[in-house]
This record gives structure tokens, sequence and C-alpha cells, in this order.
């Protein structure tokens, strides 16, 4: 008898959000809104992870979303990008090894 894989394949959206040259300075007034806000999405689980790059270049997002455009839009709707904090977004499809522990 076969058994049963304990993991399968999910399909998110990858998104990486691209920070202004001078985010580090201009992302201040914002930034406790913007965790936040990633921060519930995440505990909702449309966000699956997300992060900066530590030389504030950019973001990575894993977005459980229908589409790209809906992805896309859940960072539009950001604080960041309505500040020009972040000012280009790029989604690809992402295949997500999702184990069965994760429910």
């Amino acid at each position: 008898m076969a058994e049963t894989p304990a993991h399968s394949m999910e399909q998110v959206w990858l998104v990486e959000a691209t920070y202004a040259p001078d985010a580090a300075a201009t992302r201040a007034p914002f930034r406790a809104r913007h965790l936040a806000r990633a921060a519930e999405l995440k505990a909702a689980g449309v966000i699956v992870e997300v992060g900066a790059f530590a030389d504030v270049s950019g973001s990575v997002l894993l977005i459980r979303a229908a589409t790209e455009q809906d992805a896309l839009g859940i960072c539009r709707d950001d604080v960041y990008m309505q500040n020009g904090v972040w000012v280009e977004l790029r989604a690809k499809a992402f295949g997500r090894l999702r184990l069965d522990a994760e429910g």
C-alpha cells in the first residue's frame, strides 16, 4: 500500500516590492502602520511570509490570492506603496511546499 505524502504544493504569489532610493529615511512615519497591517494579514493567512532585505532595497511577500492582480492589489493598498516608500511591484506564481501539519 502506498504511503500518503505528508505534504502538498500550494500556489501563492511571490511579490517583490522595490523601495525608493530614500526609503530608509522616508519610511519612518509609515512603518508602524505598515508592520501592523502585515501582521494582521499574516494572522489572517493572506500573507504566508513577509520581510525586507537588510540593505532596504526591497521587500518580499508570499501572498495567498486567486490572481496576480489580487496579490498586487494587496500590496497597492499598503501605506508604503501609497506614500512612495515602495515604487515598483512585481509578482510571480510560486509553488510553496505545504506540510500537512500546517492545516
